[in-house]
């Protein structure tokens, strides 16, 4: 056995592992090495590849689990380094959020700094926070809507927080992630803007061209111009009316205003307001939605 094996010395020797750290990897299972007739650690040739993998990937500050996953061909490198990068990335993401936060309160006023800190305090961080958005939104994408539309409206509707938030981000987010997590809210938002969607055959291209309304509104939103009639609001009509099988006329467009007028409920225009704080956009969709909803409104008065 001796001939055709290493001792822990000459494993250390040849690896640059010190001799105490193989005899942990020996006991976390990593290494099994053979036992001599006076009862010493004998390790074979594929030792020395397979301890020298441990090091490198230590050397990355892998974990211990996510190692062993990989030399034992249970997960590849490819994907245990993904996964590794992905947390180190919510990690610095978290520490960017607390850091911002911190600072918010130190730049609040003396007055308004315990509300600031009851505001802040109650987001622990923008990941966790997130997931409050989006199950304010998710019922929405529950009817027959193709996934890349989900994805998108998710994505508008429920903001993920910046990588390195600057204060006013940070307590415009807290104070989006408040009014999501409000449940009167959440039932007001399922029960206007959700209303009739099963009877609607094609959810996925009424979607689709709503944005398109609002992309025709967003200079005029952007600018900062009163709502009123125009080629976007016939547009924003004229895709509600098809999906309805309906004519745009006078009684549609009545009928349409009054089933979206929970849609400009003051919380809902704060929310899209807020959204706008949060991704530093001039005309987010939300707020372009609104305003189409408004010029609607004001052409029927």
């Amino acid at each position: 056995m001796t001939e055709d094996t290493l001792g822990i010395g000459d494993l250390a020797r040849r690896t640059g592992v010190p001799v105490r750290t193989i005899r942990f990897y020996c006991d976390e299972g990593l290494l099994e090495p053979a036992r001599s007739t006076g009862g010493h650690r004998r390790f074979d040739r594929a030792a020395v590849d397979r301890l020298t993998t441990v090091r490198r990937l230590r050397g990355l500050g892998l974990g211990l689990r996510s190692i062993t996953d990989v030399v034992d061909g249970r997960r590849s490198l490819d994907e245990v380094v993904a996964a590794e990068r992905t947390a180190l990335d919510r990690e610095v993401a978290t520490l960017a959020w607390r850091r911002s936060a911190l600072r918010a309160v130190e730049e609040a006023a003396p007055a308004d700094r315990a509300t600031r800190l009851e505001l802040l305090s109650a987001v622990q961080d923008g990941y966790s926070a997130h997931d409050t958005l989006v199950r304010l939104w998710r019922p929405m994408t529950t009817g027959e809507l193709p996934p890349e539309t989900v994805r998108m409206f998710l994505d508008i509707s429920a903001p993920t927080p910046p990588e390195h938030p600057t204060t006013a981000q940070v307590v415009a987010y807290a104070s989006l992630v408040l009014l999501a997590a409000d449940r009167t809210l959440a039932a007001h938002v399922r029960a206007s803007t959700l209303a009739g969607h099963d009877r609607i055959a094609d959810l996925g291209e009424l979607h689709a061209d709503v944005g398109e309304a609002c992309v025709l509104a967003s200079p005029e939103v952007a600018a900062g111009a009163a709502p009123a009639p125009g080629p976007a609001l016939d547009r924003f009509v004229a895709a509600h009316a098809t999906a309805w099988g309906r004519e745009d006329d006078l009684e549609f467009r009545r009928a349409l205003n009054d089933r979206t007028a929970p849609d400009r409920d003051p919380r809902l225009r704060r929310y899209w307001h807020l959204a706008g704080e949060v991704t530093g956009e001039r005309a987010p969709i939300g707020m372009t939605h609104t305003w189409l909803l408004d010029a609607l409104d004001r052409s029927l008065s």
